[in-house]
């Protein structure tokens, strides 16, 4: 074993001289010939090439055969000698392909002579039921009972026939045959692979329900397959000479394309292809593929679009695996529009083209049309697979579809595929982000096989639905059964700590995560930042930054939104140039946050730097940095620069308006947010609640009464937005402040909501204010009622007695 461990690395190095030496030699040959034709000799087993390294033993070349390219046999002669004594007695031949022994030995390839051995037999019986684990060709391990038989051991060729068929491996040569038929007869329903796989361990094609794998060169494909892919994915090129081209060039240049595409050289893929279609009037169906996966990748419409027009001009526009890519490719792209006129103009559909357009609509957020769709694929009466019930599951999730995913569960205990995992993950998260927790924790329960995504699936129910302890529980209930958690489990429990300011289990996480090793995770040491900065740990927060061995734009965010969060507004703009300094690249929730952060300081020379560098950036067009930047200089006092802004931009939503509105609250230009909201209306914009609340807060600050009152009663009757406690204190504060307080005290008492401490301190203050003792004394008594340790009610109390010279209440 030792030397075996030695040769390693000079066996790879030196592989593919072996290859060069394994040529024939005309005495083997004859050798060959004759135990042919006397048909003496029999299958011992597998070695090197002789011709390298002659001077080691036969027995030290047969155990070191598997780690050349090429699998060599032995046949023994028994009876006939070597042509010339030089020769040994022993022919090695190499059979052509894998299936080259249950044909005929005229297709094995001579290559060199050994001496015969007594112990070969045993030491090759041994060797292949060693080699079961090694993914040695299966038509090896059946073929050894036959050679066993054939030199007298019968007993050890039906011991051994029992080992490998109870090792798995009988019935793997059947198995391949008969995946490689269903992969020719629907390719639809197979993953295309070969262009994007990193390694060669990844199978070539896979299948979407079974997840089975095919190797195009694997060793137990049947002999038809390359000449069957040949003619199915490129058949025959017509040349300009109208020759007919051979097929491994098509081959060659399909695996080009293939290339350039994996590559993003897209330009220089499709040139290829034109050039192709030019000369052949028809390119391979594979290039064409490659062409729209690389620009589905790369998101390359144009190109998209010019892969499509050469389909059209093949003449191929009515195959359906090129009609699914195109859906495909149009969807990633965005075009849903396009992909439907695709998939509308198809002459037929299977299961895969309707996954694709189903796919399409609910990944653009169109989650009713995508439902609509698949209800009408059934109507049809094609069954959906499991990929296709993922996808609608998820898009049921999206829209909240209770019912729709209720029923979709009953299709799948129909159909059968309740028990899989991926299923049972996806419909524990359609229930829980569907608000039904306890459905998905008893569809998780009662879940025969749970892995990683099932767990993280119902921890994100819990967290995404407030219910962060009932997170963290699962959690540990998930180590005490033995499961491995991932980054995605620590990111979601993170912010289940950071929702609920959990600093002590958020630590315990920390903990864990050290211990498993995901520290150097960018996205879970980004999460850990965000929840000690949460919990307020900004010191605890910024440690965790400096300790990251890689920050990206959200490892800077995170730490900018926890200074900015607990008021360190001058600490988050530091950190942004440092930021700067360090060559990463802020994103638009980088500037939002700054932004924010200047805001709060009403440091305008700092947020006009920011404002240039947004410009310089080409964020100026985003809608919510357009917004912050409205809110920022509003908030700085350049109310007639916000404006300005605000009319500049190349689109505006209802924050839009609102942030102005309440820029001209603030600053007390009541009459200027009443028109900006009048305006408002008039180009179509529905105001919401929080539009509302900053109009009554203009009002108050201006006292506007009576436009007060009307904008109070619109929320109402016009615009269908009902009231909360906010919008009453508002109202409560507009009549206080303009001396209604008896007005004010009867609105409160009217209120169809039990008023709370905040609506009535309000009107304690205005009382303070306009010196009214008596409904001053009343707002007190249900203040200290409802906060009976707050003493901001007796300090206020106190100051209206003081002023009205009631000495004894006063003392009391």
């Amino acid at each position: 074993m030792e030397a075996w461990e030695e040769s390693r690395a000079e066996q790879r190095a030196s592989s593919n001289k072996i290859e060069s030496e394994c040529e024939p030699n005309k005495e083997a040959r004859a050798a060959a010939m004759a135990v042919t034709t006397t048909g003496q000799g029999g299958l011992l087993g597998l070695c090197l090439n002789p011709n390298h390294d002659r001077d080691r033993s036969p027995r030290h070349r047969h155990r070191h055969r598997h780690r050349h390219r090429s699998l060599f046999f032995f046949l023994f002669l028994s009876s006939h000698p070597p042509p010339h004594q030089s020769l040994p007695h022993l022919i090695i031949v190499r059979p052509t392909n894998e299936y080259a022994l249950s044909s005929s030995s005229t297709s094995l390839t001579c290559t060199a002579l050994l001496p015969p051995s007594t112990g070969w037999m045993d030491m090759t019986r041994k060797e292949a039921l060693r080699i079961n684990n090694r993914l040695y060709p299966t038509w090896l391990h059946a073929r050894l009972p036959v050679m066993l038989e054939f030199q007298g051991q019968q007993p050890s060729a039906f011991s051994t026939f029992s080992t490998l068929q109870g090792s798995g491996h009988a019935g793997r040569l059947v198995r391949m045959e008969q995946l490689w038929q269903e992969f020719f007869s629907d390719p639809s329903q197979w993953w295309d692979n070969r262009f994007t796989k990193k390694s060669p361990k990844y199978p070539d094609f896979k299948h979407k329900s079974t997840l089975e794998g095919l190797w195009v060169d694997g060793w137990l494909n049947p002999s038809w397959v390359k000449e069957k892919m040949a003619s199915m994915a490129l058949g025959h090129i017509q040349s300009g000479d109208g020759s007919r081209s051979r097929v491994s060039d098509s081959f060659c240049d399909s695996d080009k394309v293939g290339k350039l595409c994996q590559e993003g050289r897209l330009k220089e893929a499709l040139h290829m292809v034109e050039l192709m279609v030019r000369q052949t009037t028809k390119a391979p169906i594979s290039a064409y593929v490659c062409l729209l996966k690389g620009c589905s990748r790369k998101k390359a419409l144009a190109e998209g679009k010019q892969v499509h027009a050469l389909i059209f001009r093949s003449g191929l526009n009515s195959n359906i695996f090129l009609a699914n890519t195109l859906v495909h490719m149009y969807a990633k792209c965005g075009s849903v529009l396009e992909a439907h006129k695709v998939f509308s103009n198809m002459p037929q559909h299977n299961v895969y083209s309707w996954t694709a357009i189903i796919s399409a609509y609910a990944d653009s957020g169109q989650g009713e049309e995508a439902i609509n769709l698949f209800q009408q694929m059934q109507e049809t009466g094609l069954a959906p697979d499991k990929v296709l019930f993922v996808v609608v599951l998820k898009a049921c999730a999206r829209l909240a579809a209770l019912e729709q995913g209720k029923q979709l569960h009953l299709d799948i205990i129909k159909r059968g595929f309740q028990s899989d995992v991926i299923i049972g993950s996806t419909l524990v998260d359609m229930y829980s982000k569907c608000g039904c927790t306890e459905d998905a924790r008893e569809l998780f329960n009662s879940m025969s096989e749970r892995n990683a995504v099932s767990w993280n699936a119902m921890i994100a129910g819990y967290a995404q639905n407030g219910l962060g302890k009932e997170a963290l529980a699962l959690y540990e209930q998930m180590k005490q059964e033995g499961m491995q958690p991932d980054n995605v489990t620590f990111v979601l429990l993170l912010k289940a700590c950071a929702s609920l300011a959990a600093l002590e289990q958020g630590k315990q996480l920390h903990s864990d995560i050290i211990k498993r090793g995901f520290q150097s995770d960018v996205i879970v040491g980004s999460t850990l930042v965000d929840m000690y900065a949460k919990c307020g740990c900004t010191e605890d927060a910024r440690e965790v930054f400096n300790n990251m061995s890689e920050r990206d734009v959200v490892s800077w965010t995170a730490m900018i939104a926890g200074y900015a969060q607990n008021g360190l507004g001058k600490e988050a703009l530091a950190l942004y140039e440092q930021m700067k300094q360090e060559g990463v690249q802020p994103d638009t929730v980088t500037f939002v946050l700054l932004l924010k952060a200047c805001a709060s300081l009403a440091v305008l020379e700092q947020g006009k730097r920011l404002h240039s560098d947004i410009t310089k950036r080409g964020f100026q067009s985003d809608v919510i940095v357009g917004n912050t930047l409205v809110d920022m200089y509003a908030k700085c006092g350049c109310t007639e620069y916000a404006h300005e802004l605000l009319n500049n931009m190349s689109e505006r939503n209802v924050f839009s308006w609102t942030a102005m509105i309440a820029g001209y609250a603030q600053n007390g230009l009541g009459k200027d947010a009443l028109a900006l909201f009048e305006q408002m209306q008039r180009e179509g914009t529905k105001p919401n609640e929080i539009t509302y609340l900053c109009v009554l807060s203009a009002c108050a600050h201006s006292r506007l009464v009576d436009e007060g009152r009307y904008a109070f009663d619109a929320m109402c009757k016009d615009h269908g937005v009902t009231p909360t406690r906010e919008h009453y204190a508002c109202m409560v504060d507009l009549l206080g402040r303009a001396g209604c307080l008896a007005d004010a005290e009867l609105f409160i008492n009217q209120m169809p909501i039990q008023p709370d401490s905040v609506v009535w301190m309000t009107l304690l203050a205005a009382a303070r204010n306009h010196g009214h003792v008596e409904i001053g004394r009343r707002a007190f008594d249900r203040v200290v009622k409802l906060e009976p340790k707050n003493a901001a009610p007796y300090v206020l109390l106190s100051n209206i007695y003081a002023v009205a010279g009631r000495k004894d209440e006063l003392a009391r």
